[in-house]
């Protein structure tokens, strides 16, 4: 089986939609409304994810529709429903993951392409050959398995499509099935609500009571007391095996899982017959986007060629955006301690998303812009572009009296407004979120041209 090589990137918005799109990627995957489990982070509804269908098929992209609940009784009926309407939208697949839904779509459907959700969990061959026989056309593998068990996969179901995951954030649960949030926060991660809870900051406690007083009574913050010696943990069936817990002033992050990363395994993951690359990211920026295509849409297209790309090179473009500091999670092999970021809960980028670009004044040589993080005069700036990054300086930065607001659905420059001096004012700062400025830049930008600053690197003792 011989096929393109595909960059597949979420949009829970049509703005991240025309980003992602406009950044290179070939397919988009986007939520549908009350029967995805993203249904709490997805700003679609049934007309837009219809208009963004339309918008993708015009690009001659794909866009697939993820409808991957496991449903109670009551949502079988109006999942089927709503099916038929989806399915009148003609998106090119449906991510889906329980297996009667599956039947049943299949049984009134039996066209419709279908993926099978890696909510699924599909971690061997067997599973495979099963859903080959459900007429499943492609399998999103589990985040658990190696690139070893991939190629495997492929050699016992040849005819299966693969997908991947190659750049998220690792969840501490077997494939996202979490209850810690649930249990002390009542939000629901495949709800797209998680609290994160398993990146909260834990304190250890010592507590010389006795078991029976134990029963009735917890340690409370008054008990704390501040440790000066190293802690450990060692599994008794695996000795020697020890993971850190000591803490410091932020606490300790035994759950604290750090961002998958593969830049470094595009080739090898082609190798195994992977043909869908895909990132994942909730309630991100476009600035994500466009870092992440920077990165590996070049990666795809060397190995594609069977060229080698620069991996080094690239994953500096990746450490760009915020993260966790990175690891190839379960690729390679299981990195056991090294999968968790003790140090801290905050996510740390070599480069600040200062704003997006959304129209250009020719006369004045003016661009208007929607900020997004503060900025000051003379700041020296990186203008990110579909095509390659320019460098420029800030020499002129003008505040407008009068806020007209930001047309967020209009990403390209089509010359509606123009720079007007007599209701703005010369400024040194921009400060973060809520107006609208105007910065110099000697030539128009691009459609989706986005503008960031170097940031200080948060060095982690």
């Amino acid at each position: 089986m011989s096929k393109k090589l595909e960059l597949l990137m979420p949009a829970w918005d049509f703005e991240k939609l025309m980003f992602a799109y406009a950044y290179w990627a070939d397919a988009c995957y986007v939520w549908v409304p009350m029967f995805s489990l993203r249904a709490r982070t997805n700003a679609f509804t049934m007309e837009s994810i219809k208009e963004a269908v339309e918008y993708a098929h015009n690009l001659w992209k794909k866009i697939y529709f993820t409808a991957n609940i496991y449903a109670h009784n009551v949502k079988i009926k109006p999942f089927l429903a709503q099916f038929k309407k989806m399915v009148e939208m003609w998106p090119d697949a449906f991510i889906m993951a329980d297996p009667w839904l599956i039947h049943l779509v299949k049984k009134e459907f039996p066209d419709v392409e279908i993926h099978l959700s890696v909510q699924a969990n599909n971690t061997n061959w067997a599973q495979a050959e099963f859903w080959s026989e459900m007429w499943i056309k492609r399998i999103i593998l589990s985040r658990e398995i190696s690139i070893k068990e991939m190629k495997e996969i492929h050699e016992h179901v040849p005819q299966m499509e693969l997908e991947s995951f190659v750049h998220w954030a690792i969840c501490m649960a077997y494939s996202w099935r979490c209850l810690i949030s649930n249990y002390l926060s009542n939000r629901d991660p495949n709800q797209g609500t998680c609290s994160h809870s398993c990146r909260w900051e834990y304190k250890v406690f010592k507590d010389e009571r006795t078991e029976e007083e134990l029963e009735t009574v917890t340690g409370r913050p008054e008990d704390y007391e501040e440790l000066t010696w190293n802690f450990y943990l060692e599994e008794k069936e695996r000795l020697w095996d020890i993971m850190e817990i000591d803490e410091d002033q932020y606490g300790t992050y035994l759950m604290n899982s750090r961002d998958l990363c593969a830049i470094d395994y595009i080739e090898e993951l082609k190798n195994a017959w992977i043909i869908s690359f895909k990132v994942e990211w909730r309630n991100k920026t476009v600035n994500y986007i466009a870092s992440v295509w920077l990165a590996y849409r070049e990666a795809i297209d060397a190995v594609e060629k069977w060229e080698k790309y620069d991996a080094v090179k690239l994953s500096e473009e990746l450490f760009w955006i915020a993260n966790r500091w990175y690891i190839p999670g379960f690729l390679a092999w299981n990195t056991n301690a090294n999968a968790q970021f003790y140090e801290r809960n905050g996510s740390y980028g070599t480069k600040y998303f200062l704003w997006i670009l959304r129209e250009y004044d020719e006369v004045e040589k003016l661009v208007r812009v929607e900020v997004k993080n503060q900025f000051n005069l003379w700041d020296d700036i990186e203008l990110v572009s579909p095509t390659g990054i320019k460098k420029y300086k800030i020499e002129k930065i003008y505040k407008t009296k009068i806020n007209h607001g930001t047309k967020k659905a209009n990403t390209t420059f089509v010359n509606e407004m123009k720079f007007d001096k007599e209701i703005s004012e010369e400024v040194k700062t921009a400060h973060g979120w809520g107006y609208e400025v105007w910065i110099n830049l000697d030539e128009k930008p691009e459609d989706f041209s986005l503008i960031r600053k170097n940031a200080p690197m948060i060095k982690v003792d």
